[in-house]
């Protein structure tokens, strides 16, 4: 016995010594990580549905921050799509641990899916943009949860379009819990409303739109016994014209003094008025071009509008105002002689000169009613009579035109003075108000 025993004793201690080598070949078990340890324990029982306080009177309040990166453009209709980066923290006491029992981990990230979220949502809010989405949010060991993600939406906006392209916009993002009130969701700001309104280092200032400012405010509103918190950031933004007077005014503008240099063609040439007509044709052709660029709102007219309206109903007036002026050159003798003042007075003094064509005409008649068959010299006399009596007439034709032609140069002269009156005193009313508007 005594031998079989120290015979196995032998045959262990032998295989022991042999397998201690495969033993330290072979890989440790590895121990479950601490962030794993850490994550497995906060959401073993967590409920993601109710809201994280112990005491269910204690409100959750929510700190809110807004940073806006860019206006990507204001729409014809009344919409500000936008891109902002928004911050949201809150307290979780559900999400609350002890760093020395987790290798010092102070900080971990957890799906936004299997912990409590508010419901806080903009109210303005009218369609999503193309915001990549994050699924994640940071929560460090005293129980604060992080909530910060980029935010691409279209907001409604009440477009002030009047002054455009020197208009300045304000639009609003208002912050609220959807269905919490106050007592149980409340809000606040996360830095003070001074930083958060000059706060312009992300915002692209490189496009159409230059950035103000961006005040916010917090109130309440009040349904039957209950509040509801609202933050609201204002931002608050300003077009830079130079594109639109560039390729709206300027070229606008141009037309207007082609048309007015177009007074300087000649009255009686014929060609002023399809002159005029050319410049009316093209600038309807501009105008309507231009349309899709001009803002489109049904509450008010912008001035732009009012000016293009305004430009086109000078040119139709220089036209009509040719137009007559052209007919009345052209008026036949007759009416000439009723409607010019000069005409009737060539009338009244040139009665010596009729008494004489009178008196010419009856010594023919006499010289024919007492000789069938003038003679040599009596028929030169009859030619010479005769030739006095045309260019006495095509001189008095000549008189009468020239003088009802300086009358319609007059005319023509004293309509453009006050054409350029009226332009004058429109197109200083326009710099006045642009003027204001842009420096304001």
């Amino acid at each position: 016995m005594n031998t079989r025993h120290v015979g196995v004793k032998l045959w262990t201690d032998t295989s022991l010594h042999l397998l201690a080598p495969l033993a330290e070949c072979l890989p440790e078990k590895p121990k479950r990580s601490a962030l794993n340890q850490l994550t497995r324990a906060l959401l073993r029982n967590y409920n993601c549905g109710v809201r994280p306080v112990h005491n269910w009177t204690t409100p959750t309040t929510v700190y809110m921050d807004l940073i806006l990166q860019s206006v990507l453009d204001v729409v014809r209709t009344a919409e500000l799509p936008s891109s902002s980066h928004k911050t949201e923290i809150w307290t979780d006491e559900f999400l609350v641990w002890d760093p020395e029992e987790f290798d010092g981990i102070t900080e971990i990230s957890l799906s936004s899916d299997a912990i409590w979220i508010p419901d806080v949502i903009v109210s303005e809010f009218v369609d999503e943009g193309k915001s990549p989405p994050i699924p994640y949010v940071y929560v460090n060991s005293s129980g604060s949860v992080k909530n910060n993600r980029p935010m691409q939406v279209v907001l409604a906006c009440n477009l002030q379009m009047y002054a455009f392209p020197f208009d300045k916009q304000n639009c609003s993002l208002t912050f609220r819990s959807w269905l919490h009130s106050v007592q149980e969701i409340d809000l606040a700001l996360l830095r003070s409303a001074e930083a958060i309104a000059n706060d312009k280092r992300k915002f692209m200032n490189d496009g159409e739109w230059e950035l103000l400012s961006i005040p916010s405010h917090y109130w309440k509103i009040h349904h039957g016994d209950k509040g509801y918190a609202h933050i609201q950031f204002n931002v608050l933004i300003r077009r830079r014209p130079l594109l639109y007077v560039v390729g709206l005014l300027i070229p606008s503008i141009f037309l207007m003094l082609v048309d007015v240099i177009s007074f300087y063609l000649p009255l009686d040439s014929r060609t002023r008025i399809t002159f005029k007509v050319s410049i009316l044709l093209g600038y309807t052709v501009f105008r309507v071009n231009l349309t899709d660029e001009l803002p489109a709102t049904a509450v008010s007219t912008p001035l732009i509008g009012v000016f293009f309206v305004v430009c086109m109903a000078l040119l139709m007036l220089s036209l009509i105002k040719s137009i007559v002026v052209v007919k009345l050159l052209h008026h036949s003798e007759k009416e000439v002689k009723q409607l010019s003042v000069s005409a009737c007075l060539l009338d009244k003094y040139a009665s010596a000169d009729y008494d004489l064509e009178c008196s010419a005409e009856e010594d023919l008649l006499s010289l024919n009613e007492v000789q069938d068959s003038p003679s040599g010299l009596e028929w030169l006399l009859l030619e010479l009579v005769s030739l006095r009596l045309g260019l006495s007439q095509e001189n008095g034709e000549s008189v009468a035109q020239a003088e009802w032609l300086s009358l319609c140069l007059r005319l023509d002269c004293f309509l453009f003075r006050v054409y350029l009156l009226v332009l004058g005193l429109y197109t200083s009313t326009l710099l006045l108000l642009w003027t204001s508007w842009s420096f304001a």
